[in-house]
């Protein structure tokens, strides 16, 4: 989301142009597919955390550029809206602790940029949608000064033709429009990345569509926006319609929304990137100079930046990832559906249940999804964000059940299985896996202790004085960096 790009206005023939050069860039991805060397020998995984950023009453702080000036830190960088910022860890593998190296890093990072963004009056808070935000933090005056957010927006509603309108039915229900996608900007996440090789691509993204469900259920941790108690995880609906460029009559005819589950199982990382040329406009039709199969037939690596930018507007949940590193091409799956926090270690966990999960059920020898249809993972999908740690789910060979007890029966044992694949240690897998096990039999994760604390809160408060209480309590709580279930309810 946070490339640069250059303010500037679209005429009918860069579209027209840009389309030809996406095209030819998706030529040479498959001609380098075929034939072509990807970094494979020795896989990294990846992490990227979205932070909230608020003032000392637990209000948002629109000061992500004062506060990233003060950080002055590389993995910090700007995010869609100014109560924003990222970071972004360095790569790692998980053998040799990679895990605590991740954790010691992450918690390091954290504590000098809170120090450091304290002095300008902001702080930062690791949590799904900032449940303190209103309706006058959601409008076009939020937006981060980086070129490409204002273009976005301009370029969606543009598309749209009309005001977004957001209608999320919960607990309770949020119907209110929006003129710009700020909205977007209350959706902070957690996004883990896994290299993989072209030919085992397609079952890490499988895999990772089949367990999307689960990795909700356990680890949700956005219940409020605007006041309302919603989802479990409202950032999947508030994400779906923020960003939604399709009209009442599109969405009829059975236009394919931008922010999508999918709609089939893959065979090749190659199918996903055909889809987006084939299903989606450009949002930013931005053409750079280089020829790919010029660069590729010299014996250089091409950048494909049109195919990559193009891909960065098109939001999977699972979202393919092509990049360059030390002159190498490799490919990644991003992993983007889980909130951010509540703790460093609760994000670790989640970390751990997917890094070990998806890798033991990619390298199955019979795979998960040849046993249940698409449809059935992507109805999952919307019931564990909707309903969180109490989510019933289809499994194969096991029909409804409840999501806490597939993972403690089942899916617990293959992460276990997984990460010891991956070569962590069994002391880090026993510790992070241990903090999932915990979440389901006491029935607590982010979000259910949330709702929990403002309905206590309630009984003596209105409803947002119930809400701003509850974040304080979370934000001191989150600083402990014990795991959400053993805090008080």
């Amino acid at each position: 989301m946070g490339e640069e790009v250059e303010a500037q206005e679209f005429s009918r023939a860069d579209r027209t142009r840009h389309r030809e050069k996406v095209r030819r860039c998706l030529d040479v991805f498959a001609r380098m597919l075929r034939e072509a060397a990807f970094d494979t020998d020795d896989p990294m995984t990846g992490l990227e955390i979205e932070l909230n950023l608020v003032d000392e009453e637990g209000r948002p702080a629109l000061k992500n550029a004062e506060v990233l000036e003060e950080i002055a830190n590389p993995d910090f960088q700007t995010e869609l809206g100014q109560f924003n910022i990222e970071i972004n860890v360095p790569p790692m593998r998980l053998r040799d602790d990679g895990f605590s190296s991740y954790e010691k890093h992450l918690r390091a990072s954290l504590n000098d940029a809170e120090e450091r963004s304290s002095k300008v009056g902001a702080y930062l808070a690791m949590i799904g949608i900032l449940p303190t935000l209103e309706d006058g933090h959601l409008s076009p005056s939020s937006l981060s000064s980086n070129p490409r957010y204002k273009l976005l927006s301009d370029q969606i509603l543009a598309a749209r033709g009309e005001d977004i309108v957001l209608d999320v039915r919960g607990v309770e229900r949020l119907l209110t429009t929006a003129d710009s996608i700020v909205p977007e900007a209350a959706c902070t996440s957690t996004q883990l990345h896994v290299q993989t090789s072209p030919d085992q691509f397609s079952a890490y993204w499988n895999a990772s569509q089949a367990i999307a469900s689960v990795q909700l259920a356990v680890g949700a941790n956005s219940p409020y926006l605007l006041g309302r108690e919603l989802w479990r995880e409202t950032r999947i609906p508030l994400f779906e319609q923020a960003t939604d460029t399709r009209s009442e009559e599109l969405k009829a005819q059975g236009v394919r929304p931008r922010v999508w589950f999918g709609e089939r199982w893959i065979t090749s990382v190659f199918d996903l990137f055909e889809e987006n040329v084939r299903f989606f406009p450009a949002l930013l039709p931005v053409t750079d100079d280089e020829d790919p199969l010029e660069v590729l037939e010299a014996g250089g690596v091409p950048q494909l930046a049109e195919l990559r930018l193009h891909n960065g507007t098109i939001y999977r949940w699972n979202r393919p990832v092509y990049d360059v590193a030390g002159g190498i091409p490799h490919l990644r799956v991003e992993n983007r559906l889980l909130a951010a926090g509540p703790t460093v270690v609760d994000t670790m966990a989640n970390a751990a249940f997917y890094f070990g999960l998806v890798r033991a059920l990619a390298e199955a020898e019979r795979p998960l999804w040849s046993q249940m249809s698409f449809s059935a993972a992507e109805e999952n999908f919307h019931v564990g964000a909707r309903e969180g740690i109490d989510a019933q789910i289809y499994w194969p060979g096991v029909g409804q059940v409840r999501a806490t007890e597939l993972t403690l029966r089942r899916l617990l044992p293959l992460a276990y299985e997984g990460l010891a694949s991956w070569g962590a240690s069994d002391d880090e897998a026993s510790r992070l896996l241990g903090i999932i096990e915990q979440r389901c039999l006491l029935g607590c994760n982010g979000a259910e202790w949330f709702a929990g604390r403002v309905h206590a809160h309630e009984t003596s408060l209105d409803r947002q004085e119930a809400i701003r209480r509850t974040l304080v309590d979370y934000l001191e709580l989150m600083h402990t960096n014990e795991p959400v279930h053993s805090w008080e309810a």
